[in-house]
C-alpha cells in the first residue's frame, strides 16, 4: 500500500513553523497513513499542535509533540528597542512607559508612540501604539475589543435640558443597561444585522459566543464605560458636519464590545502565548503572524467585536434619539482597542491602538473628560510620529483601588453639584479625582488633533455598583 507523504509547505500552511518538528512530523504520516488518508492526518496533526502535550505518550505523535514542546521552550529573544515618540511624558506613569519600551523590543515591532493619557495595563500601555510587522497582539488591542465613543448631537438648544432635566433622565435610565454581566431577554432584546455577520461563523468557539452576545447587544459594561447628555459648543461657524455655531444637547456614549469581546480576547491570548514563546516580561506581548491560521481567526473575531461593539451604540442612540423626539443634526463615531492594516514610512504594518484615537488627517474622533470634565470633538493632523494617533480620554492617574481607598463618596457628590452634574450609578472608582488633568492631555497633543466642539457631561449613567467589565 502507497503510504502518505506530505510536504513541509503543507506542514507550514498548517502552522507548522522551520524547526525539527517538520521533519518528525513527514516521517510519523509517511510511517502511519496511507496515501489516500491527507485529510485526516492534517486534522491529527492540527490537534497535535494545538496541545501538543496531549500527545507526548501517543503511539503516533509522540516525537511530533516532543519535538513541538521543546521548540515552544525556546524564548524568541526580544531585539533592540525601534524608536517611539512621548507625548506628555512628564505626566505617564513609570509603569506605562516600561511596558512601552518592551513592547518596542518585540521581533515584529516596526514603530511606536505614547499618548499622553497613557498609564500601566496589561501587554501594551493603555495609550500605547505599536506598529509590527505582519503581527497582531490580541493584549496590544485589549480585553474590550473594538471599545469605542460615539456622539449624537441634536437639534435641541441647550435650555431645554435645564427645563426638563426630569424627561432626560428617565429616558437615560429607560434605554440603557449597565454592568457586568448585565443583559436583556425575551422580547427586550434587540435586533441588528450585526447578529448576521459572517464573523460568527469564524470557528465554533466563536459561533458559540452568539447568544452571548444577542443577550447583550445594546447594553454596556462597568468600569468607566457611560452614557451621558451633556452640551455640546460647536467652536467654528464653518466645520465638517455642517453645523452652526452654538451650543446643543448631545448625546455621548462610551463602551464596547461587552462578553463577546472579552471573551475572545481571553481565549485568544491564552493560544498567543502557546505560539509565540516571548520573555517574561514581554509574555502579554505574545503575537500571531497575521498570515497564520490563528492569526486570521483572531483577525476576524476581532473585526466582528469591533463590529458588535458600533453595533452596541446604534441601538443605543437610535432608541434615545427615538424616545427625545429629536431631530439628529450629525452622529460621529471611533473606536480604540483595535489593530488596523495601514501604510506608514512606506510599508504595510499592523497598528495596535490600544486606548488610543485614530487621528489621521480629517478624521473625526472624541476625547472624553471625566464626569466633571469637558469632552472633545476633535479633527486628525495626521502627524506620522504618533502613528496617526491621540489620546483616548484624559487616562487614569490614580488605580481604581487607589481611588477606592482616598477618595471618599462625599467628596465626590460635592465635586458634582458643584459642576452641575447629575450621576446615576458610578463609584469612587470612576471619580473626576481618580483621571488626569484633560487641559493638560489636550494641551500635549496639539500637534495630533484640532478641536472642533467642547461636550460638558450634564448627567452621566453609569454601572449602579461601578463593577467592572465582563
Amino acid at each position: 500500500m502507497e503510504q502518505l507523504v506530505l510536504s513541509g509547505k503543507e506542514l507550514l500552511a498548517i502552522g507548522f513553523t522551520p524547526s525539527p518538528a517538520v521533519a518528525k512530523a513527514m516521517e510519523a504520516v509517511q510511517r502511519s497513513f496511507p496515501a489516500d488518508q491527507r485529510n485526516v492526518a492534517l486534522e491529527q496533526l492540527r490537534s497535535v499542535l494545538l496541545q501538543p502535550l496531549l500527545f507526548t505518550s501517543d503511539a503516533v505523535w509522540s516525537d511530533v509533540a516532543l519535538a513541538l514542546i521543546s521548540q515552544q521552550n525556546e524564548t524568541v529573544p526580544l531585539i533592540p528597542p525601534v524608536p517611539y515618540t512621548s507625548y506628555g511624558e512628564a505626566f505617564i506613569d513609570e509603569g506605562a512607559r516600561g511596558q512601552m519600551q518592551t513592547a518596542v523590543r518585540l521581533p515584529v515591532a516596526v514603530a511606536g508612540a505614547l499618548m499622553p493619557d497613557a498609564h500601566q495595563g496589561y501587554g501594551l500601555p493603555i495609550g500605547g501604539v505599536l506598529a509590527t510587522d505582519n503581527a497582531v497582539i490580541p493584549y496590544g488591542v485589549g480585553v474590550d475589543i473594538g471599545c469605542r465613543m460615539c456622539l449624537s448631537i441634536y437639534d435641541i438648544p441647550e435650555s431645554h435640558f435645564y427645563t426638563n432635566e426630569s424627561k432626560y433622565k428617565r429616558e437615560l435610565i429607560a434605554h440603557t443597561k449597565f454592568g457586568a454581566g448585565s443583559g436583556f431577554s425575551g422580547s427586550d432584546r434587540s435586533d441588528h444585522q450585526v447578529l448576521s455577520d459572517d464573523g460568527f461563523n469564524t470557528t465554533r468557539f466563536v459561533s458559540e459566543l452568539k447568544d452571548k452576545a444577542y443577550t447583550q447587544l445594546g447594553s454596556s459594561g462597568g468600569g468607566n464605560h457611560f452614557v451621558e447628555f451633556g452640551i455640546l459648543e460647536m467652536l467654528a461657524q464653518e466645520n465638517e458636519l455642517g453645523i452652526p455655531k452654538g451650543k446643543y444637547i448631545a448625546l455621548l456614549s462610551h463602551s464596547g464590545s461587552r462578553g463577546l469581546g472579552a471573551t475572545i480576547a481571553n481565549h485568544y491570548t491564552k493560544l498567543a502565548r502557546s505560539v509565540s514563546r516571548l520573555p517574561k516580561e514581554a509574555a502579554h506581548l505574545a503575537y500571531f503572524d497575521l498570515d497564520s491560521e490563528e492569526g486570521q481567526e483572531y483577525w476576524r473575531a476581532m473585526n466582528l467585536a469591533g463590529a458588535y461593539a458600533s453595533a452596541c451604540h446604534e441601538i443605543i442612540h437610535d432608541k434615545i434619539t427615538k424616545s427625545l423626539g429629536a431631530g439628529l443634526l450629525a452622529r460621529v463615531e471611533n473606536h480604540h482597542n483595535f489593530a488596523w492594516k495601514e501604510h506608514h514610512n512606506g510599508r504595510d504594518v499592523i497598528v495596535h491602538r490600544k486606548g488610543a484615537t485614530p487621528a489621521g488627517k480629517g478624521e473625526l474622533g472624541i476625547i472624553p473628560g471625566s464626569m466633571t470634565a469637558p469632552g472633545f470633538l476633535v479633527r486628525g493632523k495626521g502627524n506620522p510620529a504618533s502613528l496617526n494617533s491621540a489620546s483616548h480620554g484624559a487616562g487614569r492617574q490614580m488605580s481604581r483601588t487607589k481611588a477606592n481607598q482616598t477618595i471618599t463618596s462625599e467628596t465626590m457628590r460635592k465635586q458634582l453639584k458643584e459642576s452641575g452634574v447629575t450621576l446615576i450609578g458610578g463609584g469612587t472608582d470612576e471619580a473626576p479625582a481618580a483621571y488626569k488633568d484633560i487641559h493638560q492631555v489636550m494641551a500635549a497633543q496639539q500637534d495630533l488633533v484640532e478641536v472642533q466642539a467642547s461636550f460638558s457631561p450634564k448627567m452621566v449613567r453609569m454601572a449602579d455598583d461601578g463593577s467592572r467589565e465582563d
